[in-house]
């Protein structure tokens, strides 16, 4: 029992062996005769206990000094009128009210109220007179941490020793119980996680901070929702990465995102492997203003190639990863190229006077129902585009030529997944032997990627809904981004030419479940503040979507988050004259047509 809490209970007891006593004084004009007062000295710890016990038990203690609401007062009300009844008929049952008036308990019963509700209001009323009185005087913020660890400490270590934060850490929680009572930085490991609301409540915590990178989706969902019973506001800290780089500070700590419920355990990469293939070297990333694509040229940047190459059609986007990459990484010799990938003279002439070592084709239209409406532009960039820059790769001998493809190239049912799973077998009709490597990587989804589901409903929350779901049984697989090139870049480390690669996305989630999350994150309810509709699936939109094809088969890697698909043999001129037949035909062909085409390569093609 901390010491404000001792306090509470000695001044509760003051008052209610006062109002009692005081009680006995009314109903006997102040003289109280002597075989009543002797009888009231008899059992007064009997009605003081009894009161001390059911205010206990409706949580009066706690949150006692600061936080002062109707629900309080109806809990004094209800507390009082509880304990009042039981005293009388315990002396009821003992003495029928032989020397024990009713009309005092009921003169205890208003007075004590009025009392108890003084006593439960003076500390906020005297704080902020104190406060007005003194004019600068400076409240500090109360703040409970969510984890001992690493993270936790070096959050509680700058707390405590910058005044300008104006906070103070009240204590930690963890769910190791090998810390729970002990202290660290001189701080109280107050309990574990599932303590959470009692502990906010009992020592009026303004804010909690989690600071748990290494937490589980389930562990982070659960100590969300527990941060939510509370009603107090939280925070998260950022990744496991910049606690490595030594980035972790209070001005990098952010509110919680559905990222950060999705996410999983930090990857254990190698770093040695995959800055053995990349420093030194020249690397030209492809798309680089998407999320992957820009992802990635930030990751590269760490890696000290020789020179990095980004390239993109979109000019704004190159833009801004451009000023990132200048502006966070120092000697870094970066060239910025505006172009199409399709335009074979332009690439010719990129690859002519850099001759890229390591490329990382990212560069790809992705939007399913766009495509469906501009099949020849999807044939054009996503098969065509890959064929310009895998060609060049092989011609100037680049090391390796890493591919990023998509879950929608299996067994696909659009034309946006039927032209990467062209690109995928393109990939395989280069013949083994020669110089470049060739590499395909194949994963789902990405949280927060340019017009992917997240960014859109929070758009649509902001708004005020409502928030639009396809289908309610629709699910993806997710991964955030960093994750995602992580892996990617791993994969191009152990890569030895002719694989392809999946990256394990976890278990499926299902977009309601998101949309519903989401929405709480932003402090409203579902289907209460903000409406959820469903539009249904839209042209080319599977339920579900998947990683391997039916004949394919997958075997691990020596990372748990890595597998590699079995691939059967293709015909690599049956290939290529679809390739040639569909570049030729597709700007006078319709979508059935095209998809017509498409099938005597990819039968399952929906």
């Amino acid at each position: 029992m901390n010491v404000k809490k001792v306090v509470a209970v000695i001044l509760f007891i003051t008052i209610a062996i006062f109002s009692i006593y005081a009680s006995y004084l009314l109903r006997f004009e102040f003289n109280i005769p002597d075989d009543f007062f002797n009888e009231l000295v008899k059992h007064l710890p009997l009605i003081v206990f009894t009161k001390l016990l059911v205010f206990w038990y409706f949580n009066f203690f706690r949150g006692w000094w600061r936080f002062v609401s109707i629900y309080d007062a109806i809990n004094i009300t209800r507390s009082s009128f509880i304990s009042t009844f039981f005293i009388m008929v315990y002396l009821y049952l003992i003495y029928g009210f032989y020397k024990m008036p009713r009309s005092a308990f009921i003169i205890d019963l208003f007075l004590f109220t009025i009392l108890i509700f003084i006593l439960r209001v003076s500390p906020r009323l005297l704080k902020e007179s104190y406060g007005k009185f003194l004019g600068k005087k400076v409240i500090k913020k109360r703040v409970l941490i969510v984890g001992a660890g690493s993270a936790g400490q070096m959050i509680a270590r700058e707390i405590k020793n910058n005044d300008k934060l104006h906070a103070e850490v009240v204590g930690f929680v963890d769910d190791d119980a090998r810390k729970i009572k002990t202290k660290i930085l001189g701080i109280p490991v107050i309990g574990s996680t599932e303590e959470i609301p009692i502990i906010a409540k009992d020592d009026e915590i303004d804010e909690i901070i989690i600071a748990i990178p290494s937490a589980t989706k389930e562990e982070m969902q659960r100590i969300v929702e527990k941060c939510r019973e509370s009603g107090v506001e939280y925070k998260i800290t950022p990744g496991f990465g910049e606690i490595l780089e030594g980035k972790l500070s209070v001005n990098r700590i952010r509110d919680v995102e559905i990222e950060d419920l999705l996410g999983r355990p930090p990857i254990q990469l190698k770093l040695a492997e995959i800055e053995k293939y990349l420093k030194d070297k020249v690397v030209l990333v492809t798309g680089a203003g998407g999320s992957i694509g820009g992802e990635i040229a930030r990751q590269v940047s760490r890696y000290f190639p020789k020179n990095l190459i980004i390239l993109d059609i979109a000019e704004t986007p190159l833009f801004f990863i451009e000023n990132h990459l200048k502006s966070t990484t120092t000697d870094l010799n970066l060239t910025t190229v505006i172009g199409d990938v399709k335009n074979i003279d332009k690439m010719e002439q990129l690859f002519k006077s850099h001759k890229p070592d390591i490329v990382i084709h990212a560069a790809a239209y992705k939007h399913v129902p766009m495509m469906e409406l501009n099949p020849d532009e999807a044939i054009w960039n996503n098969i065509f585009g890959t064929k310009v820059i895998a060609d060049l790769s092989c011609k100037y001998e680049a090391d390796k030529f890493i591919l990023i493809s998509t879950d929608k190239a299996v067994n696909p049912t659009n034309i946006m997944g039927a032209t990467k799973r062209i690109s995928e077998l393109y990939i395989k009709t280069f013949p083994d032997g020669i110089k470049t490597k060739f590499i395909i990587v194949r994963f789902g989804n990405v949280l927060g990627s340019n017009g992917s589901v997240i960014p859109i409903f929070k758009e649509q929350i902001k708004n005020g809904g409502p928030v639009t779901v396809t289908h309610p049984e629709v699910t993806r697989y997710f991964m955030t981004i960093p994750e995602a090139v992580q892996l990617v870049l791993q994969a191009g480390g152990i890569g030895k030419g002719g694989e392809l690669f999946l990256l394990d996305m976890g278990e499926p989630v299902k977009i309601l479940k998101l949309a519903e999350e989401m929405i709480r994150l932003s402090n409203f309810e579902p289907y209460k503040d903000i409406e959820i509709v469903f539009t249904g699936l839209r042209p080319g939109e599977k339920l579900y979507e998947e990683l391997l094809l039916d004949e394919e088969g997958s075997t691990k890697t020596e990372y748990d988050k890595i597998w590699i698909a079995k691939q059967k043999p293709v015909d690599s001129d049956l290939i290529l004259n679809i390739i040639t037949e569909l570049l030729e035909k597709s700007g006078s062909l319709n979508l059935s047509e095209i998809k017509d085409i498409m099938r005597r390569i990819i039968p399952n093609l929906k």
